[in-house]
């Protein structure tokens, strides 16, 4: 039996997670749970699966949940220090990362450095810090397994394959809710259009990065350090059925590529209990009714943010860092109506032009540019004419 901690276990991929361990109840246990703010589906977790140890991110969110608890044989902590300490607890094997945004990075790294395999499916701590990530796995003996759809399918690809013998990788993209939309129609797109996603149901965040393209760009730049390939052999292709989950071409022009349902279980339980499959009872593909497959190449005039994703990579140090803040600071704000559409790329671009670049040499100037980029990029939202 696997002990396992979840980070972000009220999420889409927390629950979906959660799904498989119920379903295979003889090679999973939960030991840890955190989560942000969601107390009520937490404390429902929490009676289904008896963890250890749990945390939330604020005191006034654990005391809540104490108090639903009381009684329940389980320590509730609370705060950035109480997640990276369910993250680094002792007893534990794997870790599925998946907090969105820049918060999964700390308690990422602090199991890392705890010694826990990572099923890794928030990007943002790859995008920000990939190389010591990597660094820090490679010191303490620790395989970092992705969850993406697009990333686990690479990884599948490349299983039996020479790293030397690969020409480039292909990510492919559903284009998101807007790709049919003009650039004009753009113009005067709402969150809740934004959020109607065709094949995917994800959170709120990654679904706004799915219809801007930076989604993809962020992935472009953790499939660098997750498979130690530069970014000029990383392409995008736009795939709108979502059944190529990506492609690996090889040096003799072969292509391999991992197809598939669009259901996270998939990859959440091929990183859970790799190298072995699970019997996952879940739809089968008919390629026969599917009936046809299309491709096409991203259209960077409508969707500039992918562009931007290559541009931080090229750039490299603390650039992605400062990228990833911006994006996050610009979404939340056309998520709560003070920012247009169309306007989240300009915020990035103009946070990046902005920011000074440096090498990362630690943790601290991750989280230097991090905090840097955020405020800056708050202030460029400020000053939008409404």
């Amino acid at each position: 039996m696997k002990s396992i901690i979840i980070l972000g276990s009220t999420g889409s991929i927390g629950t979906n997670t959660l799904d498989i361990v119920q379903r295979f109840p003889e090679d999973f246990r939960v030991v840890g749970l955190t989560a942000g703010g969601n107390v009520e589906k937490l404390e429902a977790q929490i009676r289904a699966f008896n963890p250890q140890v749990v945390a939330v991110s604020t005191e006034s969110s654990a005391a809540a949940l104490r108090t639903r608890c009381a009684g329940l044989p389980v320590e509730i902590l609370a705060g950035e220090e109480g997640i990276a300490q369910v993250a680094a607890m002792p007893g534990a094997e794997l870790v599925i990362s998946a907090i969105v945004g820049a918060a999964g990075l700390l308690p990422t790294l602090a199991a890392i450095r705890s010694g826990k395999h990572i099923a890794l499916a928030n990007k943002e701590p790859m995008v920000m810090a990939g190389k010591l990530m990597q660094e820090e796995a490679r010191k303490h003996g620790v395989r970092i397994f992705p969850v993406d759809s697009e990333h686990s399918a690479i990884f599948q690809s490349l299983e039996g394959h020479r790293l030397e013998d690969v020409r480039r990788l292909i990510l492919t993209a559903s284009g998101g809710a807007l790709w049919t939309l003009t650039k004009a129609q753009l113009q005067d797109v709402t969150p809740e259009r934004a959020l109607q996603h065709p094949n995917w149901k994800m959170g709120s965040k990654i679904t706004i990065d799915s219809a801007t393209l930076m989604n993809k760009g962020l992935e472009v730049v953790e499939a660098r350090w997750l498979f130690d390939i530069g970014e000029s052999r990383i392409d995008v292709l736009i795939h709108r059925e979502s059944i190529i989950h990506s492609l690996v071409e090889y040096e003799d022009r072969s292509m391999i590529a991992q197809l598939g349902l669009p259901d996270m279980r998939t990859p959440i339980s091929y990183a859970m209990r790799y190298p072995e499959r699970m019997p996952l009872d879940l739809p089968s593909l008919d390629l026969t009714e599917v009936g046809k497959l299309t491709f096409c190449k991203p259209d960077h005039d409508r969707f500039p943010c992918l562009n931007l994703g290559y541009e931080s990579l090229r750039i490299g140090g603390t650039m992605p860092a400062a990228m990833n803040a911006a994006n996050e600071v610009a979404v939340d704000a056309f998520l709560n109506g003070g920012l247009r559409f169309i306007e989240i790329a300009d915020v990035i671009r103009n946070t990046m032009h902005a920011h000074t670049h440096r090498e990362i040499t630690g943790l601290e100037d991750a989280l230097e540019a991090d905090r840097w980029a955020r405020e800056k990029a708050g202030s460029l939202v400020h000053a939008l004419p409404r």
